[in-house]
């Protein structure tokens, strides 16, 4: 074990052996910080809990503050509205007992008495729906807005009970001027009642008639408001669901079957059969407990996965409610997380200056030491890769400085041998390319034209349809072809001095376009021609630039053998030079052919010569102008060739 740490140190960098010694620092403050944080934990995870009972309990505070309140305003309202129905009994006797006067003193028949009291009690409406109604003590109707002459004795309210019965016997027992009531449910299908509602009734006893007189009306009409009721528990719910627990915890509140009664997004969803993310029915174990703490796995509709979830729930006897307030545990634990943070950035500083001194003398020494040796290993791996510019940097007197600089010298000395043998190759190519093309010109044209001759006249005498001519055609095609061979390197040999004239580049580009335009590497390639109109006379030879147009020209009609489109344009820079754009969508080149395809004889094509480009550079460069391309596999090829404007090219050439 011993040997392999050892093994292990040994093959450590300078630095990291340097900073072994600043571990024991670390592993100590790591160590008192751990204990810090568990302690602060606890801490704080018993602040939590003591939160969500807080809440919890305040949620149920709310919900009796309520409860209370509307108990208090309906006793209130139920009492008013009964002395309300009262005094419309008793002002209903009054009125029969006034009729009854009437009789006595001799004024109205009884039939008459009778008749005027009933009409002026239907007369009389209580609420939206109410009446006032008179019957006899033996249920039969005397005064009554739809029903009058009806026996309703054996009249039964919506819970099967003999209300009318119940009246009447009340009535007779009743001391004089006592007025009595009674609830009951009742639904009227006159109205449109689809579900019974509670009927409050105050009924007095007029013996002189035998007539029971009742002031009725619905209790929702009354005393019970109920759009007050829903907008009061509406802005309780929102007091309620405005409370946030965390992020994303929420207090609900369901009832003992598992209804929630009030929930964010899910109110009036039955969940008594909801599970957690193992299957564990923790709803049935919160409605059977009903107060308590309950943690479960739970997965929320935007959870990759599942996270604890820990609620406090308490029970809410008068409404049979539960009040539950859930949040995750890692939002639910976030402040101890927060003390872990500040914790470890405390501990960090500490650490930082203890070991300051020590981590500083370190890095000092290694930046003495090793960065020079990293710098001096990235340039040698730099000029490895033929890159004999790069030079190490000399900032020392010491070993590693007269290392660097013996370095430096031999890389220059390399550099210059490179560019010798560089020269020497070229020179020695172009002495054999003029040597072989004045031999070239003599011993192969005048064959040439020979050959040529005799297969222009065979072709001519055979019929196209001839086996033979076919042959014959070959042979006159690959002659041309030698014949241009030989012109290449003629022309490359011995490329003429340019001879300089103002000219229109448009019209000259605009000639050379619809010229080529018809050789039959263009026919699947559309030209666009993209003239500037305020170009100037260039002073160029209209020759060798038609020469170096057609070059690039069919160059990009080879790379499109499948069809695509080719660019010709013209620009004024802001230079003072002319520039002449040749943007292609053909295949494009790739990196390593692009420092290659100017060199003489460098071709990738089968039936290339590989002296199209070194041509075309050579002419350019005779017009001190300059030639760039910009390619890319599959993203086309666009060559740009810039030629100066003015005077300055003619008197640079007649000066030479």
């Amino acid at each position: 074990m011993h040997g392999l740490v050892f093994n292990f140190v040994q093959n450590l960098k300078l630095r990291w052996k340097m900073l072994v010694v600043v571990l024991p620092i670390f592993v100590v403050g790591g160590v008192i910080g751990y204990i810090s944080y568990q302690q602060a934990y606890r801490g704080i995870t018993q602040a939590s809990k003591a939160d969500l009972d807080h809440m919890a309990r305040f949620t149920l505070d709310l919900l009796d503050a309520h409860h209370k309140q509307f108990q208090v305003y309906k006793e209130d309202k139920r009492q008013a509205v009964r002395n309300e129905l009262r005094t419309l009994a008793d002002l209903a006797y009054s009125l029969v007992e006034s009729h009854h006067h009437q009789y006595l003193s001799g004024e109205v028949s009884l039939a008459r008495a009778r008749s005027e009291a009933a009409r002026a009690l239907k007369q009389v409406s209580i609420g939206q729906s109410g009446y006032i109604f008179a019957m006899t003590s033996k249920g039969e109707l005397t005064a009554h807005p739809a029903r009058e002459g009806d026996n309703i004795y054996n009249e039964q309210d919506e819970d099967g009970r003999y209300f009318i019965r119940t009246m009447c016997q009340a009535a007779l027992r009743a001391a004089p001027g006592q007025v009595l009531f009674i609830i009951y449910p009742w639904r009227n299908e006159m109205l449109g009642d689809q579900a019974s509602r509670q009927k409050l009734a105050a009924y007095r006893y007029f013996p002189e008639w035998d007539w029971i007189i009742a002031a009725t009306g619905y209790l929702e009409e009354t005393y019970e408001d109920l759009a007050f009721e829903r907008r009061s528990f509406a802005e309780l719910k929102q007091k309620i669901q405005s409370k946030k627990v965390g992020h994303t915890g929420y207090i609900y509140c369901m009832d003992s079957t598992g209804t929630l009664t009030i929930h964010p997004q899910d109110e009036g969803l039955n969940i008594a059969e909801r599970t957690d993310f193992t299957g564990n029915f923790f709803v049935r174990e919160m409605a059977r407990s009903k107060n308590g703490w309950i943690r479960y796995p739970w997965r929320g509709a935007d959870d990759p996965l599942p996270r604890m979830k820990i609620v406090r729930y308490l029970y809410f006897k008068p409404w049979d409610w539960i009040v539950a307030v859930g949040s995750y545990e890692d939002e639910f634990f976030e402040e101890a997380k927060l003390i872990k943070t500040r914790i470890l950035g405390s501990l960090f500083v500490i650490t930082f200056f203890v070991g300051a001194a020590a981590i500083l003398m370190v890095f000092v020494a290694a930046q003495v030491l090793t960065n020079p040796i990293h710098h001096m290993i990235e340039v040698i791996r730099r000029v490895k890769q033929g890159r004999l510019d790069a030079k190490m940097e000399v900032d020392s007197q010491d070993e590693l400085g007269e290392l660097a600089a013996t370095f430096n010298r031999m890389t220059e000395i390399m550099k210059r041998n490179q560019e010798m043998e560089a020269s020497l190759s070229q020179q020695g190519k172009m002495a054999s390319l003029g040597v072989l093309s004045s031999g070239v010109a003599h011993e192969i044209n005048n064959p040439l034209g020979v050959i040529l001759g005799y297969a222009a006249y065979l072709e001519g005498k055979l019929d196209p349809d001839d086996p033979k001519f076919k042959y014959v055609h070959e042979i006159k095609r690959e002659s041309k072809r030698c014949k241009k061979i030989v012109q290449d390197l003629l022309n490359y040999a011995r490329t003429p001095k340019p001879a300089l004239e103002d000219t229109d580049l448009n019209q000259l580009l605009d000639q050379i376009v619809d010229f080529a335009a018809n050789h039959t590497d263009m026919h699947q390639v559309r030209v666009r021609k993209d003239f500037a109109a305020d170009l100037p006379p260039v002073r160029l030879d209209g020759d060798q630039i038609r020469q170096v147009a057609i070059n690039l020209i069919l160059n990009a009609g080879a790379a499109m053998p499948e069809g695509g489109e080719l660019v010709v344009g013209t620009a004024l820079a802001s230079d003072g030079f002319v520039e002449l754009r040749f943007a292609d969508t053909g295949c494009g080149i790739p990196p390593e052919y692009q420092e290659k395809i100017f060199e003489p004889f460098f071709t990738t094509r089968p039936r290339g010569t590989g002296l199209g480009l070194a041509i075309t550079r050579q002419i350019i460069e005779l017009h001190h102008g300059e030639i760039r391309i910009d390619s890319a596999p599959g993203r086309g090829t666009c060559v740009l060739v810039r030629l100066p404007v003015g005077e300055d090219g003619a008197q640079e050439d007649e000066a030479s």
